[in-house]
Formats: structure tokens, sequence, C-alpha cells
């Protein structure tokens, strides 16, 4: 599905109707979760062993962990992130952190699930660098001592394949979820659970349109199918200086995984949940301040140049949107082949 860009006239008459009548938006206390692979505790015990096992890649080098560190924002803080050979990717690691609940993955959305996500990496050769999933899975195989997780997790004599495998690693991320920030509570009506300043900041977040594209409990718009994207193009207003000042129009985005002009410069809207700690920002991980973020989001999507006061309280806002990071164990894996002799 492509939703295409809004004119700013139309963003800003939809920014006046909406003040004032927005309905805020919890996020839920659960994930969803698909009717073939449901979240179980030896499931994500094992997924929680894979996301952090560095011997799904091709040097033993690099995990999911690397580039989605848990133990902070579920992102790396890197404008773009290291792979094997010293390679550097291309864009911007999105935060795992409640991930779960996007209806497609990556910047472009070029996978619909969390198991298809998790596929992704691991033969990219700039990533994880397996030259095949079978290669992968070859190497969890060698690890004897992983086939009781797989066990546990699918079953007595369950199969060490990559279904099996990217079932586990999708079922963990699907706890990795922050539904208690001070947001939330004030959305479920604990008033003081915001400062003024950044209630001031919510009010002004909707009167001048940035909830016509971060909408909803994930500040992401509105919830749709699973594999049914929500796209807005990026940048709208290209005549902006924050357009060549950080190179927005080098990576063609959405158009890259589809090949249909129409999608050219269309991106996933990201979610804005824990966005203070996940800088740098934006696709390419260019613009390393909040702050500056808000002006060029403003200038490049509403065409409009906000006051320093507006920006100040929309940062507050936003700052409100950081949860408390729950699960944050690191597992001892199972050793390799070498260990055990």
């Amino acid at each position: 599905m492509r939703i295409a860009s809004f004119a700013s006239s139309a963003v800003l008459a939809l920014a006046a109707a909406t003040a004032g009548a927005y309905e805020w938006q919890p996020l839920p206390e659960a994930a969803p979760e698909p009717a073939d692979n449901p979240t179980t505790e030896e499931k994500v015990t094992l997924g929680r062993m894979l996301y952090f096992d560095p011997r799904l890649s091709s040097e033993s080098t690099i995990s999911c962990f690397s580039c989605h560190n848990i133990l902070e924002g579920g992102d790396d803080n890197r404008p773009v992130s290291p792979g094997v050979h010293g390679q550097m990717g291309t864009r911007n690691a999105p935060t795992v952190w409640n991930s779960a609940f996007l209806s497609v993955q990556f910047w472009d959305g070029r996978a619909p699930t969390l198991e298809e996500q998790a596929k992704g990496p691991i033969t990219n050769p700039i990533e994880m660098g397996m030259s095949t999933h079978d290669d992968a899975v070859a190497r969890v195989q060698e690890i004897e001592s992983y086939q009781a997780y797989f066990d546990d997790a699918f079953g007595d004599g369950a199969a060490v394949n990559l279904d099996n495998i990217v079932k586990a690693i999708a079922a963990y991320e699907r706890t990795l979820i922050t539904p208690d920030s001070a947001y939330d509570r004030w959305a479920k009506g604990e008033q003081d659970a915001l400062t003024e300043q950044q209630q001031r900041g919510a009010e002004t977040f909707v009167e001048v349109g940035c909830v016509t594209c971060h909408s909803g409990p994930m500040f992401n718009g509105p919830q749709l199918p699973i594999g049914q994207g929500f796209y807005m193009k990026f940048p709208t207003f290209t005549d902006s200086p924050y357009v060549a000042q950080y190179g927005f129009m080098e990576d063609p985005g959405r158009y890259e995984a589809t090949g249909n002009e129409a999608d050219r410069h269309m991106w996933r809207v990201p979610t804005l949940r824990n966005i203070a700690v996940t800088g740098p920002y934006f696709h390419n991980g260019s613009v390393a301040d909040l702050g500056a973020a808000v002006r060029v989001m403003a200038a490049t999507q509403l065409n409009r140049e906000l006051t320093d006061a507006q920006v100040a309280d929309i940062v507050a806002f936003l700052n409100g949107l950081t949860g408390p990071f729950g699960d944050k164990e690191i597992p001892d894996l199972p050793e390799s082949p070498l260990a055990q002799e």
C-alpha cells in the first residue's frame, strides 16, 4: 500500500481541525503475535540466544545485538552501522524496541513480519555476510548444545532450520516493548505524568501538524494489517536548504525495494517511541540533535519554520515518549564445537 504525502495546505487544514480534539493512545501492554508463531518462554529463551549470537555472521563478529543494542535504545547510536569486513551500511539502524507493533519492517517496508526481517541481515553482504541461509543454519547445527533449546521451543526432535531460527528471534523481539512511558500514563488519565512543558508540547505537536503522519499509539501512523505499510514521501518540500545539507535525496527510499517510480523517496513512517535515546536521526543518520530533527521535519514535511519555544516544547514532549527498557538480560551462549573438545 502506498499513501501519498499531503500538500502543505491539506496538512495545515487537518492540523487545525484536529487541534484540541486529538485522541492520545497509550501503547498496549502486550505485542500482537501471529497464529503460526505464538510467544512462549522457551521460544523467547532460544530467540534471545540467537539474537546475541555472532556466529550467525560469516566472521562470527556481528549479531542482531551489534546494531540493535537492547541495553539502550535498541539501535547503535551511529549514523550507519558497521558490518563484516569493516564495511559500513547505508541506512541508520532502526530501534528494535516496539518493532513488534510495526505492520512492516525496515525503512522501506520490504519485510512484512519480524520473521522475514530476521532473515535479511544474515545474508546481507555488508551486515552479517553469510553466503546463504543454509550456511547460517549449518553453523547453528554444528553447535550441538543448541538442539536442546530447539526441542524445548518447538518440540522434541525439532528441526534446526531457518524457519525455527527466525521464529525464535521474532518471538524474543516481541517481548521488547516499552508500554509505561510518562506519556502512556498521561494518556491513561494520570494528568501530572507529563510536565506542563511536555503537555504544552503535546498541544503544539498536534497544532503544527506532526500528527498528520505520527499518530496512533506508536506515533507512526494508523494501525494497519501486517504487511500493509504506512508510507510518506520524504522530503516533501525539496526546496528546503536542509535537503541538500543532510543529503536527503541521495537514497531513493522504497523505490530501491520495489522498482516502482511512485515509490521514489517514499519511506515507512518511523515510530517516535523512545526517540530521545535513538539518535542520530533520519534514514541516513545525518542529524544528531533532536531539536534540529524537529526543525528539519517542520521545514521539509510541513513547510513551516518553528519558533525556538515551539521546538523546545515539542522536544520536551518527545522526551516523555521514552519508556522503561525492561528486558536487558544478556544470555550465556551454547559453546562452539571447538570449545567443547
